[in-house]
């Protein structure tokens, strides 16, 4: 394991005379944002050495978080190219876990979750894609939201795939990561309207591990809604089609995005990044249409099973943080986390539990736009103090 900040870029003293809402938080930037007078790494040395040795300025989800005055201490490890949920990096390491020591972090905002956990950083800036901020929430005992796709400006972020890339934050308690996100989101200081009850269907909670439901299902209740456990698909093979018409559309818009530069530069990537962009050359257009017409369906059906005010509550990940030597079911993460992805929507995670001393967490997910409602039950069903008091 190593430390979570990027080698190539100096650590910075916080600066605690600044002021702003978020004064006195210390601010850790996965390496995809934009730094003025930073270089970009993405995870990857040869990204590094084709592309500007400096941004020119900070992206704009840096800069809202700079101008309220959260204190900038370092960039951190990403997985190559925000592609992949483990956490590693076959460049720069994998970042330590201390919420459960020898053990994965959690990708792509590994470093990110990593700084936080330590309590190096209070805010950690990551991104989420297939559930980049939501796993190492869940690995590293944190609180951790993906926004409704598009309510954060993704200037100066480099993408993945553009129609699933989110910004968003991890933070130690509820409260740090309201006061974040509203920077993030642009808040209005109008209250939320609250959610009215739960879909928790046993079909996706099945993706789980019995010890992680077991652990979970407390938190459910804690919500204090009433809950429908009904499945959420009506063909068994449901959850799996959403995540191939995810995997499908990520793998292609992931080859759009980088798949001349990977022809041109010849980047040397580590194994399981090497073989996703190996196969995402091959996804055709057709292919990625189908898929965005399943997108559709399922966005449709969850738009109706939420309707009225419910919040879907589903496992964040599969179990707790696995052993770096460990075989890792991508596509049981994934068919957890793809849901959000489809549907443009809003996830939390929040940590909910243990299994055998090892963090779990919830994932809510809300319809598009109820990221506020999110950030509100979160904070009601796990309040904590701000990181360090600093306020």
């Amino acid at each position: 394991m190593t430390d979570p900040f990027v080698p190539w870029i100096p650590l910075q003293e916080p600066d605690f005379m600044l002021t702003g809402p978020l004064a006195g938080l210390r601010l850790a930037v996965k390496d995809l944002f934009d730094v003025a007078g930073m270089p970009t790494g993405a995870g990857n040395p040869r990204w590094l050495e084709t592309h500007p040795a400096a941004a020119d300025a900070d992206a704009e989800a840096v800069a809202r978080l700079r101008g309220a005055g959260a204190s900038l201490i370092g960039k951190t490890v990403t997985d190559e190219l925000a592609w992949s949920l483990n956490g590693t990096n076959a460049h720069y390491g994998t970042p330590e876990n201390p919420a459960a020591p020898g053990r994965m972090p959690g990708g792509s905002s590994s470093g990110s979750a990593s700084a936080v956990a330590l309590g190096a950083a209070d805010v950690g800036l990551g991104t989420d894609t297939g559930g980049s901020i939501r796993l190492p929430a869940s690995y590293c005992g944190l609180f951790g939201l993906r926004p409704s796709h598009g309510r954060v400006p993704l200037e100066g972020v480099v993408p993945l795939s553009p129609s699933f890339d989110t910004a968003g934050a991890l933070a130690r308690d509820a409260r740090t990561l309201r006061e974040a996100c509203e920077v993030l989101l642009g808040t209005s200081s109008d209250a939320p309207e609250p959610f009215t009850g739960v879909l928790a269907p046993r079909d996706v909670w099945d993706e789980a591990s019995p010890e992680a439901r077991r652990a979970l299902e407390p938190a459910v209740d804690r919500l204090g809604l009433e809950i429908d456990t009904a499945p959420l698909f009506d063909e068994p093979d449901g959850l799996e089609r959403a995540r191939v018409a995810y995997a499908m559309i990520q793998a292609f818009e992931a080859w759009r995005s980088h798949g001349e530069w990977i022809e041109k530069a010849e980047p040397e990537f580590g194994p399981g990044v090497a073989a996703r962009f190996s196969r995402a050359a091959d996804v055709s257009a057709e292919t990625e249409a189908e898929a965005t017409r399943h997108r559709d369906r399922v966005t449709e059906l969850l738009s109706e099973r939420l309707s009225g005010g419910a919040v879907l509550a589903i496992p964040a990940a599969p179990g707790p943080a696995p052993e770096p030597e460990a075989s890792i079911d991508r596509e049981a993460v994934v068919r957890l986390t793809c849901l959000a992805g489809l549907t443009r929507a809003p996830a939390l995670a929040l940590p909910s539990g243990d299994v055998a001393g090892l963090p779990v967490g919830l994932q809510l997910v809300g319809s598009p736009g109820d990221d506020e409602a999110l950030l509100a039950l979160g904070e009601a069903a796990g309040p904590g103090r701000r990181s360090a008091d600093q306020a």
